[in-house]
């Protein structure tokens, strides 16, 4: 029997199979292998987008002047506010576990923080090479702010020991970040709930030291210098030791941050006054001069 050929007229397709599959042009393409990809415009979103903010993070920019650098000087600011945050955590996360006990948990958060530190201080780099007529081009836009003004910054110091009342003036206008800075001023610092930990461990920490008022600085104790050279001495397995070498790694980014941070502002604008009515230079030379935990430091010339 003949069949008509696809060009006769007469010719029809032989129906398919109700399970056959037809092509169809008009067909959606199946899913990207990460899920369906949401049209932002539809008013749905991602759920990547759900989790990270990331349509959020991005329209945070606002630039004040025509100036395309002030967008790199806005981007790396916020960069380093969301870098003290989780540096904050981490500290908290710290303290927290010295408290009960916890080395562990401890160390890996503070192991976490130097990781984190190295990153914050990085992002000096687009920064660092300013020149003055760059920085000036658009340093009007900032008008009274100033990076001394951060209070993520300053609970951060905190944290180090670096308490002082008077840090909390200028957020009296900022109920939120007043209160919770005048928690955080209240509170032992990751080097004084480190202290304790000793006084438990048996070291003949000073009890006028683990007494001492957490709202104030810290101030260097010759006992203790003792106790950290008897255990950096002692066998250097000890997790004693760890703590001690891991503390000083800590130290020396937050001192690194503090000269990256002096050298860039130098570069920018020399000794000029600092935003925000801020010393500039001479207050960030001050900063650079100060040890973090200062007995880690000297402790290791009687050993």
């Amino acid at each position: 029997m003949s069949h008509p050929s696809p060009t006769d007229p007469a010719y029809r397709p032989p129906a398919l199979a109700p399970d056959a599959a037809v092509p169809d042009a008009a067909a959606p393409e199946a899913d990207p292998p990460f899920g369906p990809d949401l049209s932002i415009g539809s008013g749905t979103t991602t759920p990547y987008e759900d989790y990270v903010q990331a349509r959020v993070l991005t329209h945070l920019q606002q630039p004040l002047s025509d100036d395309p650098g002030e967008m790199v000087f806005l981007v790396t600011t916020q960069v380093m506010e969301l870098w003290f945050t989780v540096i904050v955590h981490e500290w908290q996360t710290a303290a927290e576990a010295l408290r009960r006990d916890d080395l562990t948990v401890a160390m890996d958060a503070l192991r976490r923080s130097t990781y984190e530190l190295e990153a914050l201080n990085a992002a000096w780099k687009p920064l660092a090479r300013l020149t003055p007529a760059q920085f000036n081009s658009y340093r009007a836009a900032l008008g009274e702010g100033s990076g001394f003004q951060s209070a993520m910054y300053r609970r951060l110091e905190f944290l180090l020991g670096e308490k002082s009342a008077s840090m909390l003036v200028p957020h009296r206008g900022a109920d939120q970040e007043h209160a919770e800075l005048e928690k955080a001023l209240q509170e032992p610092s990751v080097y004084d709930e480190v202290l304790r930990l000793l006084a438990r461990r048996g070291h003949a920490v000073p009890s006028a030291v683990l007494r001492r008022d957490p709202a104030l600085r810290y101030e260097p104790d010759p006992a203790v210098e003792a106790v950290w050279a008897e255990i950096f001495a002692g066998p250097q397995e000890s997790e004693l030791v760890r703590l001690g070498e891991l503390l000083t790694d800590v130290a020396e980014l937050v001192w690194r941050w503090r000269n990256d941070h002096l050298v860039a502002t130098r570069r920018a604008m020399g000794a000029k006054m600092g935003t925000g009515g801020s010393a500039g230079v001479a207050w960030l030379e001050k900063r650079a001069r100060k040890n973090v935990f200062p007995e880690l430091w000297t402790a290791r010339s009687h050993v």
